[in-house]
């Protein structure tokens, strides 16, 4: 049985993991009969959002890791837990904890850096030549990890294609029901909530991640 990788950013679309995104690709997993175990860096989330008011609570501190664990229904690991010899794939779903807690694009924008302990939980699978699935916002770490010409996905926002391109990318449109492979590096992506207008849209592009990323596994 193939044993796939889930890394998470938090918990809630504004300040953490997209929680319908996540719920999708583990749903998918479960159904396609793979495995997953759920995984995430132990470290402050950028801030805390209130989800009801849309807005920043500076008072406020959260851990990635321990809000992760909600989606996980307390099953998670730190990213330095990783066993890669342990696992065929990674995928890792969207939410703007993934351009806040991940990496910082979404206040760096093309200048933007992934966070250290995610670079090195993500390069034990590009150095073990395992694929990676990025949905959503998350592709924006591609360019960072893979290096020139590396190609994904997220949709067709003209502002963050450019940062994309602008990064060493190259981006390639899509609908939100399609994915975008890199065959030589074994990436795939696909928009989700960067397009989608409701969950059976996000389910559409997401299912078929899931599928391509199992079917890349050796």
């Amino acid at each position: 049985m193939k044993k796939i990788a889930v890394l998470l950013s938090g918990c809630g679309v504004f300040d953490g993991t997209e929680i319908h995104e996540s719920v999708l690709t583990l749903l998918s997993l479960s159904k396609a009969g793979a495995q997953y175990q759920c995984f995430a860096p132990d470290i402050n989330q950028m801030h805390v959002v209130n989800h009801f008011t849309g807005e920043a609570d500076n008072t406020a501190t959260r851990n990635v890791l321990v809000e992760s664990a909600r989606i996980a229904r307390g099953d998670i690991k730190a990213t330095t837990e990783l066993d890669i010899t342990a696992f065929d794939a990674l995928i890792i779903p969207g939410g703007f904890g993934a351009a806040k807690n991940l990496c910082n694009f979404a206040t760096n924008g093309s200048e933007c850096e992934v966070h250290p302990l995610v670079t090195d939980f993500i390069n034990e699978f590009i150095l073990a030549k395992k694929p990676v699935g990025f949905i959503c916002i998350a592709p924006m770490m591609i360019p960072r990890l893979y290096g020139h010409g590396a190609k994904g996905t997220i949709g067709n926002d003209v502002d963050t294609v450019a940062a994309f391109n602008l990064m060493g990318g190259s981006h390639h449109a899509a609908t939100v029901h399609d994915i975008v492979v890199d065959e030589a590096n074994k990436i795939v992506s696909t928009p989700a909530y960067m397009l989608a207008g409701n969950i059976a849209e996000a389910h559409s592009g997401i299912e078929k991640l899931v599928a391509k990323v199992l079917q890349l596994v050796k």
